[in-house]
């Protein structure tokens, strides 16, 4: 089984946690350190739990508290050459670089790292394997490329990037030039994008979709979930949308779901508990 909840998703800060067997992994840190500790504690959890931290990018969205977190709780950080050498505070406790194209072990974890194309030195992003199960995440990426879509097959959970809607984002406050980039293949992913490519990965097991990275200003919960339900025929449990200002509830997800809920033939993995945390709270 993999655990997995999200400190926070959206154009501000985004991280994710992943839990399985003795391991717990961060993916990226894109909130400053007291904000990250208290949304790990909400969670139930403490910076000396985590066995290391991830980065997919350098982006300041990813990344803001990583270099001191990693200093003060001695946590190893793995990132791609490009990411490190980019990045404006590398100064970790310990680094672990990596290819995207290699896969490696961090404790009961597969890492299965693959290139995503953005506007970054070495942009990756992941797939984590545990027994059966496979979880990915996948935002931060303006195309979803042939090499994307092979990796991401028969997944049975992931993040996955709604960053805009398309008539928000023509019509919102960003200058034409800024939309180009939002929209370029080096971009992000809008609503539609990503329903066409859950269109195209979707089967019996994908029990856990979890919508990430929305901007605030270009998308919101309830249009980037009619989107992609529009696009699955989907009204079932298994779609989220991830928070900017809060805490997700964890997730479970699992290979062989026999026992779990069921709901309109497809299989369902139950959340934890967990709740949502707003950052008032967090004072």
């Amino acid at each position: 089984m993999i655990k997995v909840a999200a400190l926070g998703s959206g154009s501000s800060g985004n991280s994710l946690l992943l839990r399985a067997g003795r391991t717990t992994l961060l993916i990226d840190c894109g909130f400053t350190m007291k904000e990250t500790i208290a949304r790990l504690v909400h969670l139930g959890l403490s910076p000396s739990d985590l066995d290391a931290v991830l980065i997919s990018h350098e982006h300041g969205d990813h990344m803001k508290g990583v270099g001191p977190l990693s200093r003060k709780f001695g946590l190893p950080v793995w990132c791609t050459h490009g990411t490190y050498h980019q990045a404006r505070d590398n100064r970790f406790a310990s680094v672990r670089l990596f290819h995207a194209h290699e896969p490696f072990v961090i404790g009961d974890v597969e890492v299965d790292p693959f290139p995503t194309p953005h506007d970054a030195a070495e942009s990756c992003q992941f797939v984590f394997t545990v027994n059966e199960t496979r979880f990915a995440n996948v935002t931060d990426l303006g195309a979803c490329t042939p090499h994307v879509r092979e990796k991401l097959a028969g997944v049975h959970g992931l993040v996955v990037e709604c960053n805009y809607d398309n008539q928000m984002l023509r019509e919102g406050p960003y200058p034409p030039s800024l939309q180009a980039r939002i929209r370029s293949d080096y971009g992000h992913l809008g609503n539609d994008q990503a329903g066409v490519l859950l269109q195209e990965l979707d089967h019996p097991e994908l029990q856990c979709i979890l919508l990430g990275h929305l901007s605030e200003k270009n998308n919101s919960d309830a249009v980037a979930l009619a989107t992609i339900q529009e696009h699955l025929e989907d009204r079932h449990e298994r779609i989220s949308v991830l928070a900017q200002h809060c805490c997700s509830p964890w997730f479970d997800v699992v290979a062989d779901p026999d026992g779990l809920s069921t709901a309109g033939g497809i299989t369902l993995a139950p959340a934890s508990s967990g709740g949502s945390v707003r950052l008032a709270d967090l004072a």
